[in-house]
């Protein structure tokens, strides 16, 4: 089931929610919508999913127009936050709700209940669960009982508002894990809201970006992670470290450093900031190549294979410090101590003129 997402546009007050939002989400991807508090990404979700009336837009699934339809005729399963359990029920009743509340007419037979819970309970690894009630799960356990409800009535497209949210970090690298897996083996369309973007790297198909109502750019996790539309994204995905110079006719100067700029030229003598990550920076004790930018060592980090440098510039007024991410094996290698001098070039950056910063 695809959706398609047709300029949708949504005030709140004088508060713009949605600006004019166009996105296609194909059948049977998972898709991330990713970005801070307030730039948009529940309030679409929510236009999805009809809990929410756009002023303007349309949303389609598998090119029909479902815009006007109610959120029981587009055939959704919603997932929210804090699951949502009923407390007096068991986790049996709690699954089988959806369908023991459908009209009739359209409602299974006792024995067909009985199976499509219990079929769904294996399928979240918690059938032995059946006959207890939310309060004696765990919260990673509730919200797998949050997500076998919504599958249970069979939804065309399954929609999650910061599923693992409420639930501490080693529950939620497991759940993200065990939500990747789960969507293999059932290819449903799959939307999700997050404000965590290791999270929506490791989990979704494509990712999409959004800030201030607006989509800042749709990739692959590694499309929008190595290779980022605009500043913000390179600032709200992952640390980096910026550097600021100027661009003239495919040519830039980064902290006296020169470089080509070959989708810069036809800049004329413009001011422009170098995004460049931690771990694309190299470090020697010399000046090693065409040149290098001064610095010393502030603090050094062991985290596992990996440490974690910040260094000052010695050209710097503001001290501002600089993220740098290398091996154990280059650490030891450089021997370095803090308080030492030394030679640091980017190895990969995108440049970006400083107006649009």
């Amino acid at each position: 089931m695809s959706i398609q997402v047709r300029n949708l546009s949504k005030q709140f007050g004088t508060f713009s929610a949605l600006r004019d939002v166009s996105l296609e989400v194909r059948s049977g991807e998972l898709l991330a919508l990713l970005g801070p508090s307030g730039s948009g990404k529940t309030t679409l979700l929510r236009v999805i999913a009809g809990l929410e009336a756009a002023d303007t837009g349309q949303v389609l699934f598998q090119g029909e127009d479902a815009t006007d339809q109610h959120v029981r005729e587009r055939q959704v399963g919603f997932v929210f936050q804090h699951y949502a359990l009923f407390r007096n029920m068991t986790i049996f009743e709690n699954v089988a709700f959806g369908l023991r509340v459908r009209p009739r007419k359209f409602r299974p037979t006792e024995a067909e209940i009985r199976s499509r819970v219990h079929e769904l309970l294996k399928l979240v690894q918690l059938d032995w669960l059946a006959d207890r009630y939310p309060h004696q799960l765990s919260g990673g356990q509730r919200q797998r009982i949050a997500l076998a409800r919504a599958l249970a009535v069979e939804p065309k497209v399954l929609l999650l508002d910061e599923p693992f949210g409420a639930l501490d970090a080693k529950v939620r690298k497991e759940l993200r894990s065990w939500l990747r897996r789960l969507h293999d083996e059932m290819h449903i369309t799959s939307v999700f809201v997050t404000h965590d973007q290791e999270e929506a790297l490791e989990v979704a198909d494509r990712v999409v970006v959004m800030n201030e109502g607006r989509i800042e750019q749709i990739g692959t996790p590694d499309e929008v992670y190595e290779r980022p539309a605009s500043p913000f994204v390179y600032e709200f995905l992952g640390k980096v470290n910026l550097f600021h110079g100027r661009l003239h006719r495919g040519r830039a100067w980064i902290g006296g450093i020169e470089v080509d700029a070959p989708e810069h030229t036809q800049a004329e003598e413009l001011s422009a900031v170098a995004y460049v990550r931690p771990h694309d920076i190299h470090v020697d004790r010399v000046v090693n190549g065409d040149g290098a930018i001064a610095a010393h060592v502030f603090h050094i980090l062991s985290v596992g294979p990996v440490v974690r440098l910040e260094l000052t510039r010695d050209d710097s007024e503001d001290k501002e410090l600089i993220q740098v991410e290398i091996s154990k094996e280059r650490f030891r290698e450089l021997k370095l101590a803090r308080g030492e001098q030394v030679f640091i070039r980017p190895a990969r950056f995108d440049l970006f003129p400083a107006q649009i910063h």
